[in-house]
């Protein structure tokens, strides 16, 4: 398929996205796509009813989820795959179901990559890449790498130390 085919595939899936237009965005995925995504309670979702459930989740806890290309689209010479750098906005507002996290009202960065691989003029398979730890941070207003200089860095060691000790007792 040509770059600009792909791209056209890429930016259907995401105008539909950003409209919340689960249906059209499900036109543009096969029946068997698989969508693996570090946020998704137990990836891959596979087939289009599980993405509607994630997608669906997603909006109810970020209704003002928004999906931002940051060119360029890289494009496979074949035309099969193509990866394309993001940013995600959205303020935590709803539930996020599953796993159950009550909303925070916090805002949320996020910068990945997807990985979509293409079967005809559709997606067949979506990789979300990100950094689960910052968004997470950011969700939590907490720092999961704490300094270890500090005093919750030092902590964080001894609880990990603790933790190694207890499962090395349970294993002898």
């Amino acid at each position: 398929m040509p770059a600009s085919s792909v791209e056209d595939v890429v930016h259907g899936i995401l105008d539909a996205w950003n409209a919340r237009d689960i249906s059209r965005m499900l036109e543009h995925l096969t029946d068997d796509v698989e969508w693996y995504d570090p946020a998704m309670p137990d990836p891959p979702a596979r087939g289009k009813e599980a993405i509607r459930r994630f997608s669906e989740s997603v909006f109810v806890a970020f209704p003002d989820f928004a999906y931002e290309v940051r060119p360029p689209i890289c494009v496979a010479p074949d035309g099969s795959r193509c990866a394309v750098p993001f940013r995600i906005t959205a303020t935590s507002t709803g539930p996020l179901v599953p796993p159950g996290w009550a909303p925070s009202g916090r805002r949320v960065t996020i910068d990945g990559v997807d990985v979509l691989d293409l079967r005809g003029d559709r997606a067949c398979r979506i990789h979300t890449l990100f950094d689960l730890i910052p968004a997470a941070e950011q969700l939590l207003g907490v720092t999961l790498r704490p300094d270890p200089r500090t005093v919750r860095g030092r902590l964080l060691v001894g609880a990990q130390r603790v933790a190694a000790a207890w499962a090395r007792r349970r294993r002898s």
